[in-house]
Order: C-alpha cells, then sequence, then structure tokens
C-alpha cells in the first residue's frame, strides 16, 4: 500500500468492509472497526453468523446466475478478499466470466488489486467509487473495457443497501443500475431486516441506530419489494438467505431479532 493511499484510510471510523471482514474471520481490519462489530454482536448475537450465511448465499447466488447463462458480473459493495470471491464462483462456471469490483473504502481496492486477478481467460476490474453515484460507475472507463452493458449483467448488491439511509436514494440507486443492462440481466440483493423481531428488539434497534451504534439502516421486506417492481423473482422469493437455495451443510442461522433477507430476479 502507497504512503497515499494509506493517508486516505481513516482507522479511527468503522468501515463496513472492515467490520464485515472482521466477523468473517478475515485480517483486514483495525481497533474501530473490531469495537463496533464486538458492540453490534453483544445487542444482536446472531450478526456473525448471519454474516457468513449472507457470504454463502451470494456463492450460491452468483453460481444459479452463471449457470442461467450469464457471464458478467458488476459487484457493487465488494468487501475485502474472502473465500469464493465473485470472480471464483463465476470463473468455475464459465472461465471466460468478467467481473467489475466497485468499493468505496480505499483498502478494500488495494487488496483486491492484489487479490483478486481470476483466471486469464476472463477478466477483473476494480473502481473505487460510491454505490450513491451509479452514473459515475456506469460511465467508468474500466467499467466499459471489462463489461459489455448491452449484454446480460449479473447486478450485485450484497449487503450494501441498506448503508444507504435515504430511501428514495436507494430505489433510485437500484432503478438506475437496472436502466442501465439489458433484458436477461439479474440482481442479487441482501438487505438487513427487523421483520421477525420482537417490539422491544425492534426498540433496542432503532435505539442504537439513532445512537450511530450501527450504520445499517434495516428495511421491511414490503419497502424491499418497491425496489424491484417489475423483475422477475426467482424462487424462493424474498426470503432469509440461509432459506434461498440452501446447500445440504449450510448453516442455517436463527435470529429472534436481526436478520438478512435475500433474492435475485431476472429483467425481464
Amino acid at each position: 500500500m502507497s504512503s497515499t493511499e494509506h493517508s486516505r484510510i481513516d482507522t479511527s471510523v468503522p468501515h463496513p468492509a472492515r467490520r464485515y471482514s472482521y466477523w468473517l474471520g478475515g485480517k483486514d481490519h483495525f481497533a474501530a472497526d473490531r469495537e463496533s462489530g464486538d458492540a453490534i454482536a453483544a445487542a444482536f448475537p446472531a450478526v456473525v453468523a448471519l454474516a457468513r450465511a449472507n457470504r454463502a448465499f451470494l456463492a450460491r447466488a452468483v453460481r444459479f446466475v452463471a449457470e442461467s447463462g450469464v457471464h458478467q458480473f458488476l459487484d457493487l459493495g465488494t468487501g475485502l478478499p474472502a473465500p469464493d470471491n465473485t470472480h471464483e464462483v463465476a470463473q468455475r462456471v464459465t472461465p471466460e466470466s468478467r467481473v467489475v469490483y466497485v468499493d468505496n473504502d480505499p483498502i478494500v481496492m488495494v487488496h483486491a488489486r492484489a487479490l483478486l486477478q481470476g483466471d486469464p481467460r476472463g477478466r477483473t476490474a476494480y473502481l473505487e467509487a460510491d454505490v450513491r453515484d451509479p452514473a459515475a460507475i456506469l460511465a467508468h472507463p474500466s467499467l466499459l473495457e471489462t463489461i459489455d452493458l448491452t449484454a446480460p449483467v449479473g447486478v450485485l448488491l450484497v449487503t450494501t443497501l441498506h448503508f444507504v439511509h435515504d430511501d428514495a436514494q436507494v430505489a433510485a440507486v437500484v432503478q438506475h443500475l437496472l436502466d442501465a443492462v439489458p433484458s436477461g440481466s439479474y440482481l442479487v440483493l441482501t438487505h438487513g431486516t427487523m421483520d421477525f423481531s420482537t417490539p422491544e428488539g425492534v426498540a433496542a434497534y432503532e435505539k442504537m441506530f439513532a445512537a450511530g451504534g450501527t450504520d445499517v439502516r434495516a428495511r421491511p421486506k414490503s419497502t424491499i419489494e418497491q425496489y424491484v417492481t417489475g423483475l422477475d423473482i426467482v424462487e424462493p422469493g424474498i426470503v432469509p438467505v440461509s432459506d434461498w437455495r440452501p446447500d445440504a451443510s449450510a448453516d442455517r442461522p436463527v435470529s429472534a431479532d436481526l436478520q438478512i433477507y435475500g433474492m435475485v430476479a431476472r429483467k425481464p
């Protein structure tokens, strides 16, 4: 990592990608990320198991989309490298698969460029950008050199949108991305929710969110459904990530409070 890149990384502020890496057992995190992760896990003990279930969902969903004939992917909110990265799963199905990774954390991009090289028959590219500016992402030369936007694309928004707190902005981001890809493209989405919680759990979450103890804006299924209006949602629909076409050996975390919805949908 260059001194310039290091100077742009604020290690005193927790970042979702580094906290997620901590929960997944990774090495790339700082004290602020660990403190944030521990505080959230203390309030919602299932969060670590849910993070790992979410990662397993990503692999199953990417495999499904690749086996459906899509060979290029736009992974928004990549996070730090971990087993079964998007290009690894896709290229096991089709070695020529192309993947563009996008994240707004400089440390993610440093590690991605170093570690996420993939099969030489395919291609990977990395953009440091913010999902809240989809126009800039879609117009980026590295994306346009890697992905053909006239052919179907797998658009991945895996535990990304709940870090955007404005509902209207989330809807606009999803619509902008879907408008940019053709029929036959897929959207893979996961999102935190409190739909399965008790009133006491919801109150505890809202108190933590208001105090800045968590940066996840949990949303109900009814709101998430609005973001995917007009898409053909793949069975079994919008369900907890551990319930989306689970492998026989998959962990099935159960939480009385926090949960993560997962879904795959096709643009008709």
